[in-house]
């Protein structure tokens, strides 16, 4: 007799017998999460630390020997009509630097009038620097709050103050749930088009809401212990409602179809969890472990957000397993109710309908099929070879930010390089270095790309010295970048065996790290992950050469994506249509964590598609049928699921946050591409040449090759069909 499963068959059998039960837990633990979060709920932060970095050892330095430069700071610029030294700037000037000075934390505020070099050339523009004794990420709300009031109190006509810098920048954001909205509403559409129910509809919406929800409150307690960036609740949501609404369009698919084929409600719900949960339940692993992926990064932030979005994943994929067999006990038999006249949803035919009407044209033609698509995915890749990653500045955030406007009064007054200061820091080792240190200044006035050097600042035990450097270019211009890699080899060479160590650091020179970083581990990363998922794909379909094409197929939907981001960001194309306003580089940290999640949700399916084709080859042994109906089978449902992430990812491409944009644009570029020109087109075409030798494998690989049934067998129940993924 066989093993019943316990997670597929007992506990659905359970949770379907106990609904009432499992619901009011379930509610309880959502609830529960929500107390937590209003006890426990922490900020998010900014806060990168790179292991080894040079930036990362500049700021460890400040801290030990430097602690009144180790906190972050704010800029604050004013601009006054009548001129900043006029006797009514004056006035407003001094009572802004003492209000701002009162501030919590902060240890001193400069004063321009004292130094003409904080005031531009046409006398309207002066820049005041507010030194905090902390670190921006540990600052709390009712800090900023307090600069910000501030800033508004001070602010009258013809006297305009805003404020840039970390203080502010770790602060402003974009508020949570615009994104969502659009997202959730494009959803209810496309699976009113699905299923033509208003109930069928609103289920996975109800349980991705659900997850979504728990997840949300049990990130933002982790973010009170853990550094987690503040674009992590978005990119955990853009996943989380994404994966959420998909697993649960693939349950309540496969149990509509089991009560057409007669069953009861309780039959339909045990057929559906044993099924298409687990496809679920193999889809979202996946999606999981290559999150948790990003931990081969060695940055700690990035690892903590792949580990934040994998917690969502998990959740909405016990959700679909655990508590929607409950919830089917009471919605089950109305689950086609309030149906829209005019929104049929039919049973797949799997010997007619689009999908398999496409196959055939396809089938017909595969090497130009092939050709074409694969043209199609190389070109839009080729822009990556010009991919250059960074870190955009705050010229890109909207105008209704302070920190924008505040970039562009001083890039008026004093040159957009002001808004990227270079920190040069120097560890003292040995008193004979001070005077080659008090000499540096005035060498660095001389390099190229820079436009200011301040003096030299000593620690009190003159152990330490900091100088700052202001460079011509925009903190995201290449031009930066080069002066940064100048100043490094530069000093190296010239404090060699000085008693001085040069280390050259600041928020773009953390990023410079920080992507140096990344791209010494993503071959690493990528091989680990392709590998894996190959491993597990050979386990499942039998095959060398499905887990082959699978990987190759995923690289090139990724490689589009990455290829359009390219073209949009860093080539401005469209970019006004889009929102994107300058041309800046890709976020370093930006290509490994896309890899991450389209790969993994790619996965998802492939594993959909292919098994059904493989299920069709296995009844029949035909391997152009077999295509042929596997695409009619999925064609329905993998359209709309891929529909609703294409939806969801594409409304944060409207954030105002350049890299939530970035993610939006990229995850739902390679999800269209991936779901249209790969699934349509590329995957039929290659597996009708590969005829046969599509489930070709060794016979010494089947035998150590552990075997992996993850569609279950419909309760041993022969006169319900099983369909890996939850269609038929």
């Amino acid at each position: 007799m066989k093993r019943k499963s316990f997670l597929f068959e007992v506990w659905p059998r359970f949770a379907y017998k106990h609904a009432r039960w499992v619901l009011l837990g379930t509610v309880a633990l959502v609830v529960g999460f929500g107390v937590l979060y209003g006890v426990a709920g922490g900020d998010y932060s900014d806060r990168f630390t790179v292991p080894h970095a040079e930036a990362q050892e500049l700021f460890d330095l400040l801290e030990q020997r430097f602690p009144s430069q180790a906190g972050d700071s704010a800029i604050v610029v004013v601009k006054a009509d009548d001129g900043v030294e006029s006797e009514g700037a004056k006035a407003q000037l001094g009572a802004l630097i003492g209000n701002l000075g009162t501030l919590p934390h902060v240890t001193g505020v400069s004063d321009p009038l004292q130094n003409p070099s904080d005031i531009s050339s046409n006398g309207q523009i002066a820049r005041l620097t507010v030194q905090y004794d902390v670190r921006a990420n540990d600052l709390g709300t009712g800090d900023n709050t307090a600069l910000l009031d501030t800033l508004d109190t001070a602010s009258a006509p013809g006297f305009q103050v805003e404020a840039g810098g970390p203080v502010i920048e770790e602060f402003e954001g974009e508020p949570p749930g615009s994104s969502e909205a659009i997202g959730i509403s494009a959803a209810v559409i496309i699976l009113l088009l699905a299923f033509g129910s208003i109930v069928a509809m609103g289920l996975p919406i109800m349980t991705a809401l659900l997850g979504l929800t728990s997840g949300f409150f049990l990130v933002s307690v982790g973010a009170g212990f853990v550094p987690l960036p503040n674009f992590t609740a978005q990119f955990a949501a853009m996943i989380g409602i994404g994966v959420g609404i998909d697993y649960a369009l693939l349950v309540v698919n496969r149990f509509r179809e089991a009560e057409a084929h007669g069953r009861s409600n309780q039959d339909a719900t045990l057929v559906a969890a044993a099924t298409a949960g687990r496809s679920v339940f193999f889809a979202g692993g996946t999606v999981v472990i290559a999150l948790l992926g990003l931990w081969a990064s060695g940055i700690e932030s990035i690892g903590w957000v792949g580990t934040a979005a994998a917690l969502i994943v998990l959740l909405t994929v016990l959700i679909a397993v655990v508590v929607l067999p409950a919830i089917l006990r009471y919605v089950g038999p109305f689950v086609d109710r309030w149906r829209i006249p005019i929104l049929a949803a039919p049973a797949t035919d799997l010997h007619k309908g689009f999908g398999y009407r496409l196959s055939r044209i396809v089938q017909s033609q595969p090497l130009l099929c092939l050709v074409l698509s694969l043209g199609m995915l190389l070109a839009l890749t080729a822009p990556v070879l010009d991919l250059r990653t960074g870190t955009s500045d705050a010229g890109n955030n909207p105008t209704s930010f302070t920190s924008r406007r505040a970039y562009d009064l001083l890039s008026e007054g004093f040159g957009p390089g002001t808004n990227g200061p270079i920190l040069v820091g120097l560890i003292i080792d040995n008193p004979s270095a001070i005077d080659k240190v008090n000499a540096l200044p005035a060498e660095l006035k001389s390099l190229e790309g820079v436009q200011q050097v301040s003096g030299v600042t000593f620690n009190q035990a003159q152990t330490a010295a900091v100088i700052t450097v202001i460079p011509t270019s925009a903190p995201q211009d290449q031009g930066t970048v080069d002066l940064i890699n100048l100043l490094r080899k530069d000093l190296r060479a010239d404090f060699e065996g000085s008693g001085a160590r040069p280390l050259v650091g600041g928020s773009t020179a953390l990023f410079i790290d920080v992507g140096s970083h990344v791209d010494a581990r993503l071959p690493i990363f990528l091989g680990a992950v392709i590998a894996l998922s190959f491993v597990l794909l050979m386990a499942v379909f039998r095959s060398i050469l499905v887990p082959l094409k699978a990987a190759l197929m995923n690289l090139l939907s990724i490689g589009a994506s990455f290829g359009i981001l390219v073209a949009i960001f860093q080539w401005g194309w469209l970019g006004g249509i889009l929102g994107v306003s300058r041309e800046g580089p890709v976020e370093s940290f930006l290509p490994m964590m896309l890899f991450s999640v389209l790969f993994g949700l790619s996965m998802d399916y492939e594993v959909f598609l292919v098994s059904r084709i493989r299920e069709e080859y296995v009844a029949t042994g035909d391997n152009t049928e077999s295509v042929a109906r596997g695409l009619a089978a999925t064609t329905r449902v993998i359209t709309a699921a891929a529909a609703i992430m294409v939806c969801v990812f594409a409304a944060f491409g409207l954030s105002n946050q350049r890299v939530v944009k970035e993610f939006g644009i990229g995850l739902a570029s390679a999800i269209l591409l991936d779901a249209t020109v790969v699934r349509l087109v590329l995957v039929p075409s290659l597996m009708q040449l590969a005829g046969d030798w599509n489930w070709w494998m060794p016979r010494w690989l089947d035998r150590i090759l552990p075997r992996l049934h993850f569609d279950g067998h419909a309760l041993d129940d022969p006169t319900i069909p099983v369909v890996a993924g939850g269609s038929e």
